[in-house]
């Protein structure tokens, strides 16, 4: 499946109180291309951190469901943030990892998420649940699962490698995305 069938896939799910954390790099543009809104913070320039900012999210927000949108090279980059997330067990989070086995924003290098596999690095450290999809009708299933399970809960969607052509950039600058995002945590 392509990421941005994924990324629709999950703005299926997200529902409108729902926070939304995304990583760095090509997913955000794709996030933002498909469904930009303000319970949506982006993460620019900082690779490896929205699992430890969803984490703490979702502790400060219990009553409200926290998704993290990651990929395989930013959960690799903050692997130990798995380990967070699990020893924390916030029953509210659903981390969304789209693994391409590659750095896409960067050229296409090679990950090692191939022989490495997150969902069982996160099923190894704590997460109550870990779900892996290689289609979108399997990824929509794994979102719809995950949002019946208590959380700490990892859906891994396998996707293409690649760039998608005309997809956005990310326009509010970071001080105006926080401004926004934090409006809407408030709500």
């Amino acid at each position: 499946m392509n990421k941005l069938d994924a990324v629709k896939a999950l703005m299926s799910v997200v529902g409108e109180r729902d926070l939304l954390v995304c990583c760095n790099g090509m997913i955000g543009r794709e996030l933002w291309t498909v469904k930009d809104r303000p319970s949506n913070f982006y993460m620019i320039g900082s690779m490896g951190l929205a699992l430890s900012i969803g984490t703490g999210l979702a502790l400060a927000q219990p009553k409200r469901r926290i998704f993290v949108l990651d990929g395989d090279g930013n959960v690799l980059m903050g692997m130990s943030a798995l380990a967070s997330a699990a020893s924390e067990a916030p029953p509210n989070l659903i981390h969304v990892v789209l693994d391409n086995q590659t750095h896409a924003s960067t050229g296409g290098q090679r990950t090692i998420s191939g022989e490495v596999k997150l969902e069982s690095v996160a099923s190894a450290v704590g997460y109550r649940a870990t779900h892996r999809a290689d289609t979108v009708e399997a990824l929509t299933a794994s979102l719809l699962a995950a949002l019946a399970q208590p959380g700490p809960v990892m859906v891994l969607g396998v996707v293409e490698g690649g760039t998608i052509k005309g997809i956005g950039r990310v326009e509010p600058t970071p001080p105006q995305l926080a401004a926004r995002f934090a409006a809407e945590a408030r709500r």
